[in-house]
């Protein structure tokens, strides 16, 4: 398996948009919360977090291809199931209906970072003190974060769990790279 460095340096050399890294680095925090939490392979799971997006910049004109570029990009660098799970993350476009625990993780996972980073940008204290209860009442209000797909993040039950308790894994992971991804 490809390492944690290999893997960033595969990033910045394929994603020149400082925002899709930041949203990365906040998909491989949250998946490696989640890993943890699920008993899974906490490296695996982050290292795929951090690279789900690899193709997104070369396939912003083909959305029917984001994921599966990605995935030929890794095949032999990652395990199997990571790269079906690369390729299921944005199934609504590609036609991957995601099927394991980690195609449901990536998909809520990498998802519920937007919603996060956007109340982050507009809180003064940004992470300091997000709670699950806040982000749910962003998440009812449509117009806030209006492209992040809220049925996506609510998958988190696929994996066993509760919005409020997914929630606050995904705040606690992301506080603990604010300073990385402007976010502090």
């Amino acid at each position: 398996m490809i390492s944690r460095d290999e893997a960033f340096e595969l990033l910045k050399a394929n994603v020149p948009e400082e925002n899709l890294i930041q949203h990365s680095l906040e998909s491989e925090a949250v998946l490696g919360a989640l890993a943890r939490k699920l008993g899974q392979d906490e490296e695996l799971w982050s290292i795929t977090g951090l690279l789900h997006d690899l193709d997104y910049s070369s396939t912003a004109s083909q959305p029917e291809k984001h994921g599966l570029v990605s995935a030929e990009m890794l095949d032999g660098k990652l395990p199997d199931e990571a790269v079906q799970a690369i390729r299921a993350h944005n199934g609504e476009m590609t036609g991957v209906a995601p099927q394991t625990d980690f195609d449901f993780a990536l998909r809520c996972g990498e998802t519920v970072t937007g919603l996060i980073h956007a109340n982050a940008l507009m809180r003064p204290e940004k992470m300091s003190g997000m709670t699950p209860k806040s982000l749910k009442k962003k998440m009812k209000s449509k117009a806030f974060a209006a492209s992040v797909n809220r049925d996506i993040i609510k998958e988190c039950d696929r994996i066993g769990l509760e919005l409020g308790d997914f929630f606050a894994i995904a705040i606690d992971a992301v506080t603990g790279i604010a300073p990385e991804v402007g976010l502090d």
